[in-house]
């Protein structure tokens, strides 16, 4: 790649920016070493790594890469037969650690639609080694002390040597506490000189305490003298430190084996972990600058939807929209200065070296991008970041380069071509040059102020024009980019904007040729169209999303209303449903007196209530009618039984019962029936078959039900004096009473003894279906000694 234009383009803030994303010494001499491919297979993968890597950023977070060192000198050191010191072995220790977690990051926990994603590969290949990690880690404190657990010599060695530290501070604490030595002494204190103990003198009582003179002040007034008392332990503790210090070498010896045993792996680990943070630097770049991967075609086209600049404030730079080689290979790009055409060529330029380098870009979906084998870039002016030279001749020496070494396969970016001579000469120089890149293909994109290579432009097929807008109104460019719309000088307007005197521009005017009047023209009248039409879209895209929000809020307001709806109809139901229990409930209860009557016979009152019970019924079957629905007995109506015979069972469906039939349909559709002791003509529409079977069974519910609703269900069930079995029993069966019988809290009473009832009572309603969840009881409850079970 062109190292011109990647020095222009300012592709190496680009890689700054990468560089302070990485972990690591290993990912940033990745990033540093990365340079523009112009392989379509070598961008694919660059990219599909960062795509890859992105999607563990948004799915579990950043990668754990903390204790990644380049441990590399380390193992080549290890290779040639040396032992690690301290520090390198806690590196490495560091780097195991980080492998194991980064592998159980990677390859834990995620989609099985991910198989084929580069960093789950990678993360599958990192060979963690524990038992060297614990090893180094149990041995190593920091990275100048070794733990006394490091081996059972190690940790002999240094209590025989605190022992015996202990034993010379007594002794020559005893020696400085003495009354009959304590006015030889300078200080109270028992210091050291060396590795061996010793005591601070008076210089004129030296011969007063029999020892070895170790050291002297600095003014003579005290010397440091280590007592005969103490020598030989002393000297005992010298041999304890050099024992002390063979047995770290033996274990840093030991532990440096071990590394060797996993060489091969650790350095396979170290080239994944490098990849993986030069991977996910990449993935934090696009994040940070709200990145995506755009399109790569086979072609060799560019096309931008909201292009923002990577090195730009994004809350303050304007995208832009560009295309080039799809309809035309050359765009002429005019405007005044500080309108952006710079900053347009830099953003098109910057935006295909970081694509194939790897890198996503802040643009927009649809953004579509071909591959070109170089990028050729002469920018350089007063806006440059990067100075360049600015005269004619080191531009043309520049643009001599570009022309010999360009081809149909590279993108070229020329800023202000033809400047910085005689405007009549430059114009057409600068035309010839264009002319001829687009006559060979080339992608070419140039800035200029020449109006000659606007009609270029308008006139030649595969040119383009655009232009940068500027607001005449405010003197303020708008910083957007116009394809297809030659820029306007505008010298004139802001001239007289500024307070140019009107008979001097008019003046001014008549030295201009009719033919560039007339184009100034055409091109003013274009700029109030399409300024006329910017306004209308704007109007018109106002009212398209007000009509949809309007949509959205009808939609929202209908389902409301639907589910409003759904609400009361099933609330509704609901109460329906109760009252047609309840109605069942009191017609068993008038059937049960008919059968009473039935056994005791009739009396002097049993006309009466005879007439009492099925004015009852008559009354039950009316309220039955009026709230039953479609899921209720109704139901029933659509099909009446067929072929009705003597003797056969029916349900009587306004009345719940159970009936005999005695004749068969008259032509009418009236059945003769025996419910008990009434004989009752009903139609047929009114009856359907019944399992004898099913029939039993579901009398006998009924009358358990009847049972226990007629049984009073308390509210406590005291379990004290029971042992665990009939506890459990009795709590089953209590259970399923208050269920039935719609209570929604009961308590348990248990007592608090010794809190075994208690214990297999809670385990017990863990898992009973209809416990929704239980509790000991409060203070004024019964505290330990009850529980309190909510019911589902």
């Amino acid at each position: 790649m062109d190292k011109r234009a990647l020095k222009v383009l300012e592709y190496e803030k680009i890689i700054k920016m990468l560089n302070d994303r990485t972990a690591s010494e290993l990912g940033r001499s990745l990033s540093e070493a990365l340079i523009p491919s112009a392989d379509l297979s070598e961008v694919e993968y660059r990219l599909k790594e960062t795509t890859d890597a992105a999607s563990y950023l948004w799915r579990k977070g950043d990668a754990p890469f903390g204790g990644v060192h380049d441990i590399r000198p380390s193992l080549k050191r290890v290779e040639i037969g040396a032992t690690l010191g301290i520090p390198e072995l806690l590196r490495t220790g560091d780097m195991l650690r980080c492998c194991r977690i980064l592998k159980q990051y990677l390859t834990n926990d995620v989609p099985s639609d991910w198989e084929g994603n580069i960093a789950l590969e990678l993360g599958r290949q990192i060979a963690p080694s524990r038992e060297v990690e614990d090893a180094i880690s149990r041995a190593i404190i920091s990275e100048e002390e070794i733990s006394d657990y490091a081996s059972p010599a190690l940790s002999s060695i240094r209590r025989s040597i605190r022992q015996k530290q202990d034993s010379i501070k007594d002794k020559l604490s005893a020696i400085i506490r003495s009354a009959d030595y304590r006015k030889f002494m300078q200080d109270a204190v028992v210091t050291m000189r060396g590795d061996r103990y010793v005591i601070p003198v008076k210089q004129e009582y030296k011969s007063m305490i029999p020892g070895l003179v170790h050291d002297m002040s600095a003014s003579g007034a005290t010397v440091f003298i280590e007592p005969l008392s103490v020598v030989e332990t002393n000297n005992e503790i010298k041999s304890l430190l050099i024992r002390e210090q063979q047995e770290i070498e033996r274990i840093l010896a030991e532990l440096t084996g071990m590394v060797a045993g996993i060489m091969d792996s650790l350095r396979a680990n170290v080239e994944i972990v490098s990849r993986l943070d030069f991977m996910f630097a990449k993935a934090k770049l696009a994040r940070d600058l709200n990145c995506i991967c755009p399109r790569i075609s086979s072609s060799r086209i560019i096309k931008i939807l909201q292009g923002r600049h990577p090195l730009l404030d994004r809350k303050t730079v304007v995208p832009i929209d560009i295309e080039l080689g799809d309809r035309f290979t050359t765009l002429v790009i005019t405007g005044p200065n500080t309108g952006g055409k710079t900053v347009t060529l830099k953003t098109v330029g910057l935006f295909v070296l970081m694509l194939q380098s790897g890198l996503h870009l802040p643009v927009k979906e649809g953004s579509e991008f071909g591959i070109f084998r170089n990028v050729f870039a002469d920018i350089g002016d007063e806006q440059s970041i990067e100075q360049s030279l600015s005269t004619f001749s080191s531009h043309m020496k520049n643009i001599v380069k570009i022309l010999a070494e360009a081809d149909e396969s590279c993108l070229v970016l020329f800023d202000e071509l033809g400047a910085g001579t005689d405007p009549t000469e430059g114009a057409a120089l600068a035309i010839s040059i264009l002319d001829g890149l687009t006559r060979r293909g080339i992608r070419t994109i140039a800035t200029t102020h020449y109006s000659e290579l606007k009609i270029y432009a308008m006139k030649n097929e595969g040119v383009e024009n655009a232009c940068c807008e500027f607001d005449v109104e405010t003197l303020r460019p708008t910083y957007r980019l116009l394809v297809g719309v030659p820029g306007k000088s505008n010298a004139f307007a802001i001239s007289e904007k500024l307070g140019l005197g009107r008979d001097v521009i008019e003046r001014a005017k008549e030295f201009m040729t009719q033919d560039s009047i007339r184009f100034e023209d055409v091109l003013s009248d274009i700029e109030r169209s399409r300024t006329q039409a910017e306004r209308e879209k704007e109007q018109a895209e106002a009212l398209r999303r007000r009509i949809e929000e309007i949509r959205r809020e009808a939609e929202n307001e209908r389902q409301k209303i639907a589910r409003e709806r759904d609400r009361i109809i099933a609330s509704a139901k609901e109460q329906a449903r109760g009252i047609i229990n309840e109605a069942r409930y009191e017609a068993e209860e008038i059937l049960e007196r008919l059968k009473a009557l039935e056994k005791e016979g009739f009396g002097p009152n049993s006309a009466k209530e005879l007439m009492d019970a099925r004015a009852g019924v008559r009354r039950l079957d009316s309220l039955e009618s009026s709230y039953v629905d479609e899921i209720g007995v109704r139901a029933g109506y659509a099909e009446p039984p067929k072929d009705l015979k003597p003797g056969e069972s029916v349900q009587v469906l306004n009345l719940n019962q159970k009936a005999t039939v005695l004749e068969e349909p008259d032509e009418d559709g009236q059945v003769l029936v025996q419910a008990g002791i009434m004989k009752v003509k009903v139609h047929v529409s009114q009856l359907c078959r019944v399992d004898e079977q099913q029939s039993t069974i579901e009398k006998m519910q009924k009358v358990r039900m009847a049972g226990v609703k007629a049984s009073p269900i308390g509210l406590e069930l005291d379990l004290r004096g029971l042992n665990v079995e009939e506890a459990l029993d009795r709590v089953d069966k209590y259970i399923d009473d208050a269920v039935i019988a719609g209570l929604h809290e009961v308590t348990l009473i248990h007592g608090k003894g010794t809190g075994t009832l208690r214990k297999a009572i809670a385990e017990h309603l863990r898992k009973h279906a209809q416990v929704e969840s239980f509790r000991s009881g409060k203070y004024g409850e019964g505290e330990t000694g009850v529980t309190i079970v909510k019911l589902g």
